[in-house]
Order: structure tokens, then sequence, then C-alpha cells
């Protein structure tokens, strides 16, 4: 009863096996998956895998750090791919500040454009925001009316940002970073978050939790973050994994499940 709401099942860390671990899913809990762009030719490989796999969904959109190479010809196509049956969101999209490139206002340009092109299509949106708070928040106000859902993927910053985003009716992503032990101020964030706000992601292959931190993350490891969340709230895991699933089948849509 697991629904991972933000994979990358499509990096080349799962070229060697991938055919044969999504397959293997469902025996371990997994319901359903977003497969997340990240670039145009990873939207391309995100579009085949949900065609291809019934539980699988896709979020189409250009990550901060792709964005330097973007024109209104990209936007189009995007904007054409989220008329698809299996589209779930526009993602990921928003700002990195942690690199120097690209530039903050080439970044920030393609950001408000991305989150335009949600707006219009009706799609809730996945956004990444690293080292960027007061900038990702500014945006997104600016846009908020147009906008369904939105979710802070991965989220890093502290409980304050936390009420910020709330006041805007957000989610919130939590992987397995919670699991860390230098994540206290994450486990703080988490505390004061209500139940209803957070949704469960890998960013696999990325950020696997303990006890596979370093390693190759995959879907089935929410588990792990699941437990940890159920301590950090004091309820059990089953009541995470069902609130969850509840929270992330009304962000991306009931109507879709």
């Amino acid at each position: 009863m697991i629904f991972d709401t933000h994979a990358h099942y499509d990096d080349e860390a799962f070229d060697p096996d991938r055919e044969g671990l999504l397959k293997s899913l469902h025996n371990q809990g997994i319901d359903y998956i977003v497969n997340v762009g990240a670039s145009i030719d990873s939207i391309k490989k995100t579009l085949a895998l949900a065609k291809e796999y019934p539980f699988i969904y896709a979020a189409v959109g250009v990550h901060p750090s792709d964005s330097q190479m973007l024109s209104e010809k990209h936007m189009k196509w995007i904007k054409d791919m989220a008329s698809c049956d299996k589209v779930a969101a526009i993602g990921e999209i928003g700002l990195d500040y942690y690199w120097k490139d690209p530039d903050k206002e080439v970044q920030k340009k393609w950001f408000a454009r991305q989150l335009q092109i949600a707006g219009e299509v009706k799609l809730p949106v996945i956004v990444h925001s690293r080292d960027a708070a007061k900038d990702t928040l500014d945006l997104l106000k600016e846009q908020r009316k147009e906008l369904t859902q939105v979710v802070i993927h991965c989220y890093s910053y502290g409980k304050e940002m936390a009420a910020e985003f709330l006041n805007l009716d957000f989610y919130f992503g939590i992987g397995g970073v919670l699991t860390f032990k230098n994540a206290r101020k994450l486990i703080e964030a988490a505390e004061y978050i209500p139940m209803n706000r957070i949704l469960l992601e890998t960013d696999c292959p990325y950020l696997a939790p303990e006890p596979y931190r370093g390693k190759r993350n995959q879907s089935s490891y929410i588990d792990f973050v699941a437990q940890k969340l159920s301590e950090i709230k004091q309820i059990s895991k089953e009541e995470v994994l069902a609130q969850t699933m509840q929270n992330a089948k009304e962000f991306y849509g009931k109507e879709r499940f």
C-alpha cells in the first residue's frame, strides 16, 4: 500500500535491470509510481514508461539545472505532452541555487513559464527548490491563484518556511533524508507539518534511506521512511501509509486511480 510520488526510473542507474525491478514492485507493496521528468530527453523516457506500465504515471517538466537550453518551442511541446492520458503533473520544475549555473534569472524565467503552463492545463506542480526558498515562495505566490496543487519535492527547509508553504495550502514531499542521522531540521519540520499534507517519495535512484544510504534507491524503500515518520508522528506505520496514499490520490486526482 505504497504510492511513490516522485521517482526517476528513466535514469541510467536502472538500465541493467529496469524491467525486472519494475515488474517486481507490485509484490513488494507498491501500488502507484509517478515518474518525474527532469529534461526533454527524460520526459520522453518517462512517457514511454507510463505507456508500458499500468501503475506508472508521468510528470512532464524541466529541472532548473537544465533550464539554460529551454525555448518557447520546448514550452509548446511540454504543454502538448501534458494532455497525454497518464500525465499527472508538471514537474519537476523550480530553482536550484546550490550550483552557480544556470544563472538565477534564467532559472526564474523558465520556472515561472512552466508554472504558467501548469495553470493553463490545470495539473498539479512538483517543485524543486534548493537554497532558493525566498525566490521559490515569491514566484509561487505570484501564480498561486492559477495553480491547482503544489508539492515542494524533497523538502529541505525548516519549520518556519514550512509554515509559509502551508499558508498556501501546499504539500511536502518527504523521502529517505528523513532517516539520516543529520536530519534534525527535517525531523522538526515533519513534526510540524500535518499528516494530510505529506507525500512519500523516493527520488530514486537518489537519496536512499538508512540502512541503504549511498546505494541505489527504489520504491520499496519507502517502507523505511514510513517507519521513521510513524515514530515522529507517534502513529502506526500502517496509518502513515494509508494517510499518505490518500494524500497522493487527492494531490494527483482521485479519478486517475
